[in-house]
């Protein structure tokens, strides 16, 4: 098996979710198909990644909505590599995104923990050579 192809984030509002990943994050959106019923298929990725994809999913019930932001218990649950973290982090603070801690230089490489528009933390993270 190449490749995991999608993960699914659930989230309250499609609109706002696809705001939040591609203004603030920088993601593309890769499709937006209206499937009618309020449901759709909305898939958004960083920019030029080709293989993993993040799709947008909007809770329908109480599970889920109960689900919204505490995917993965409070755990930071994703990872957004970078091959410029200085360039990215400075980005995405301008753009209004929340990070939750300073830089830190593990040994590693370099990584912020931030939360995307519902609470789900994510680090950036630059991977050392």
């Amino acid at each position: 098996m190449p490749h995991i192809g999608l993960i699914t984030l659930v989230v309250g509002d499609y609109d706002a979710a696809i705001v939040f990943y591609t203004n603030k994050i920088g993601f593309d959106l890769v499709e937006d198909t209206d499937f009618g019923d309020g449901k759709r298929w909305v898939v958004v990725s960083p920019k030029g990644a080709t293989e993993t994809r993040i799709l947008l999913a909007r809770a329908n019930n109480e599970n889920q909505t109960n689900a919204v932001g505490n995917q993965t218990g409070g755990r930071v649950g994703f990872f957004l590599n970078t091959d410029d973290f200085a360039r990215d982090h400075t980005r995405m603070k301008s753009a209004g995104v929340t990070f939750l801690e300073e830089p830190r230089y593990e040994p590693y490489g370099t990584v912020a923990v931030f939360e995307d528009l519902y609470g789900n933390k994510w680090d950036l993270l630059e991977l050392k050579a």
